[in-house]
C-alpha cells in the first residue's frame, strides 16, 4: 500500500512539472506583452542572407516553427526586439508574420521620401550644369542637364547595388504630373494662327514625317524580332525615342513597365535610345545639308548678315516686346497647365468608357486639351497664353521628370540587351542619313531650302527641336538664310511630331498584338 502511494504521488508530481513546463513554454512564445521597437520606414526592406534560415513564433530561441524561408527573399520588417525582428512577406499569395534572427536578414533597399526625392532631382539637374559648363562636346550637341546628371546618379547607384546589394526606391508621386505638365505646355504653345505662314510646304513636310515615324518603328521591330529581342525594345528604340526624344521616351517607357506589358528596362531603354539620338542628331545634320548642297550644286541665298539675326531666324517664336513674369502671370499659366492635366485625365477616363479599345497615354489628352485651351481664349479674347512663361514651367517640369527617371534607372537590367540595342541604333542613324537624303530632300522641292529642312529633320527626326534648330543655325549661318525651314521646323518638331507620333506608336502595338 505504501509503494502504491509513493507510486501515485511521482506520478503526480512528474504531471505538475510537465505541465508547469508546458506553461513555461508557452508563456515564452506568447507574444501579448513584447514591446517592439519601430524600424525607420526609410530601411524596413531587407533580404533574407542565410540558407535555411529558421522562422519563429515569438522572439525566443525555443519557439522556432517548422518552417523556413529561402535565401533572398525580400522581406519587410515590422519591428524589432532585443537580437529579433518582425517580419512580413508574401507567401503563395498570403502575407506570413514572424520572427527571424536578426543575423540572417541585411538591408536590400533605402526607400526616399518625397522631400529626399525632390532634392536629389534638383541635385541631378544643378550636378548636370555643373558638368556641361566644362565639357564642351556636352555644350556643343545640347546635351541635357539631367541626362548628364542622372547618368552619373545612377552609375553611382549601380557600383552601390553591385558590391553592396542595396537598392535605392525614390518616391514616385511627382513623376506622372511633371511629365503631364510639359505635354500640356507644348499644347498651350501651339497657335494655329501661325500655321498660315507655312503654306503648302507644311503639308508636304507633315506627309514626310510621317513616313519617317513608320519606317523607323519597321526597322526597330523588325531587328528586335531578327534578333530575338522583345518587340518592345523595337518599339522603344523607334519613333518613341529618335524622333520622340527623351519626353515621349519617358512617357511610353512608364506605360510598359505596367501591366500587360510588363518591360522592366523600358525607362534605362528609353533614356540610353533618346540619348543616342541627341547626340547622333546632332552629328549628321549639318554634314547631310553639306552633301546635299555639294552634290546638287544647290543655288545658295544672298547673305545677308540682317536676316540672320535671332529675330529672323525664329520668326513668329521671337516676341518683338518683351511680357515681364510676374507672380500673378505665373499663377495663370499655372492654372492653364493644371486645367490641362485636370480636363486631360477626365477625358481620358471618358474616353476608355467610351472606346475601351483606345489605349492612348494620358500626355496626349493633356497636350489636346492645351490645343484647345490656347486657341478658344484666343479666338474668343478671353486670354492671351504668356508663351514663354508656359514653356519655362514647361521646361521645368520635363527637366525635373528627366532627372527622376535618369537618376532611377536600373542599370543592370540593360546589359543583357546592350547587342542588339547597338544594333538598332545604327541602323536608325543610317535610315535617318538615306531618309533625308532621298524622301525629305526631293520631296521638298530638292533646293537650298530642302537641304535646310533635311539638316533640321536629322536633328528632331533622331533628337529634339533644339537640335534641329541647332543644325539650321549651322548651316544658314555658313550658306545664308532659309525662311521657309525656320517656318516649318519648330511647328512641325514642337507640336504636331508628338500627336502624330503618338497615334502611329499605338496602331503600332495594336498592329504588334496581331502578329505576335
Amino acid at each position: 500500500m505504501k509503494k502504491v502511494f509513493i507510486y501515485i504521488l511521482f506520478f503526480t508530481l512528474n504531471v505538475l512539472c510537465l505541465n508547469a513546463q508546458q506553461s513555461i513554454a508557452k508563456d515564452k512564445c506568447d507574444t501579448k506583452d513584447i514591446q517592439l521597437t519601430s524600424v525607420a520606414s526609410w530601411r524596413d526592406e531587407y533580404a533574407i542572407s542565410s540558407n535555411n534560415t529558421i522562422l519563429y513564433s515569438a522572439p525566443n530561441a525555443q519557439c522556432s516553427e517548422a518552417k523556413t524561408i529561402e535565401y533572398g527573399t525580400k522581406v519587410k520588417v515590422l519591428g524589432k526586439f532585443e537580437n529579433y525582428f518582425l517580419i512580413e512577406y508574401k507567401h503563395n499569395d498570403s502575407i506570413e508574420k514572424f520572427y527571424i534572427d536578426s543575423n540572417d536578414i541585411k538591408l536590400s533597399s533605402i526607400n526616399f521620401n518625397f522631400y529626399f526625392t525632390l532634392v536629389c532631382m534638383v541635385g541631378v539637374l544643378i550636378l548636370g550644369r555643373i558638368i556641361i559648363q566644362k565639357i564642351k562636346f556636352l555644350q556643343d550637341y545640347n546635351i541635357p542637364e539631367p541626362v548628364v546628371g542622372g547618368i552619373i546618379a545612377a552609375i553611382i547607384m549601380l557600383v552601390i547595388y553591385q558590391t553592396l546589394n542595396i537598392e535605392f526606391k525614390f518616391d514616385g508621386s511627382l513623376k506622372e504630373p511633371l511629365m503631364l505638365a510639359f505635354f500640356a505646355s507644348i499644347g498651350l504653345s501651339a497657335d494655329f494662327s501661325s500655321l498660315k505662314k507655312g503654306g503648302k510646304i507644311l503639308i508636304i513636310f507633315l506627309i514626310i514625317v510621317v513616313g519617317l515615324l513608320i519606317s523607323q518603328n519597321i526597322v526597330g521591330v523588325g531587328i528586335s524580332y531578327i534578333m530575338g529581342a522583345d518587340p518592345l525594345l523595337g518599339m522603344l528604340s523607334g519613333s518613341i525615342t529618335m524622333s520622340g526624344g527623351h519626353g515621349t521616351g519617358g512617357a511610353w517607357a512608364d506605360k510598359f513597365i505596367k501591366d500587360p506589358y510588363n518591360f522592366s528596362a523600358a525607362t534605362g531603354v528609353a533614356m540610353a535610345c533618346a540619348t543616342f539620338g541627341l547626340i547622333m542628331g546632332g552629328l549628321i545634320g549639318g554634314p547631310v545639308a553639306r552633301f546635299l548642297i555639294k552634290r546638287n550644286n544647290l543655288k545658295l541665298p544672298e547673305k545677308n548678315t540682317n536676316a540672320l539675326d535671332n529675330s529672323d531666324i525664329n520668326g513668329f517664336e521671337t516676341p518683338t516686346k518683351e511680357r515681364l513674369i510676374t507672380p500673378i502671370s505665373f499663377i495663370e499659366s499655372l492654372a492653364l497647365i493644371s486645367a490641362c492635366l485636370l480636363i486631360g485625365k477626365v477625358l481620358e477616363d471618358i474616353m476608355k468608357d467610351i472606346v475601351p479599345g483606345l489605349n492612348l497615354p494620358t500626355f496626349v489628352y493633356c497636350l489636346f486639351m492645351g490645343v484647345v485651351l490656347r486657341n478658344v481664349l484666343s479666338v474668343l479674347n478671353i486670354h492671351q497664353v504668356f508663351d514663354r512663361e508656359v514653356s519655362v514651367l514647361g521646361n521645368v517640369s520635363l527637366s525635373l521628370f528627366l532627372a527622376f527617371a535618369m537618376m532611377t534607372l536600373n542599370l543592370w537590367e540593360l546589359f543583357a540587351l546592350a547587342l542588339p540595342l547597338v544594333v538598332i541604333l545604327g541602323a536608325q542613324a543610317v535610315l535617318m542619313v538615306l531618309y533625308a537624303i532621298f524622301v525629305t530632300f526631293r520631296i521638298c522641292g530638292k533646293d537650298y531650302d530642302a537641304a535646310v529642312l533635311a539638316a533640321g529633320h536629322c536633328g528632331f527626326g533622331l533628337g529634339a527641336t533644339p537640335t534641329a534648330m541647332v543644325n539650321m543655325q549651322t548651316v544658314t549661318s555658313h550658306y545664308g538664310p532659309s525662311h521657309v525651314a525656320f517656318v516649318i521646323v519648330p511647328l512641325v518638331g514642337a507640336f504636331f511630331i508628338d500627336i502624330i507620333n503618338a497615334i502611329i506608336i499605338q496602331g503600332s502595338l495594336e498592329i504588334l498584338k496581331l502578329i505576335m
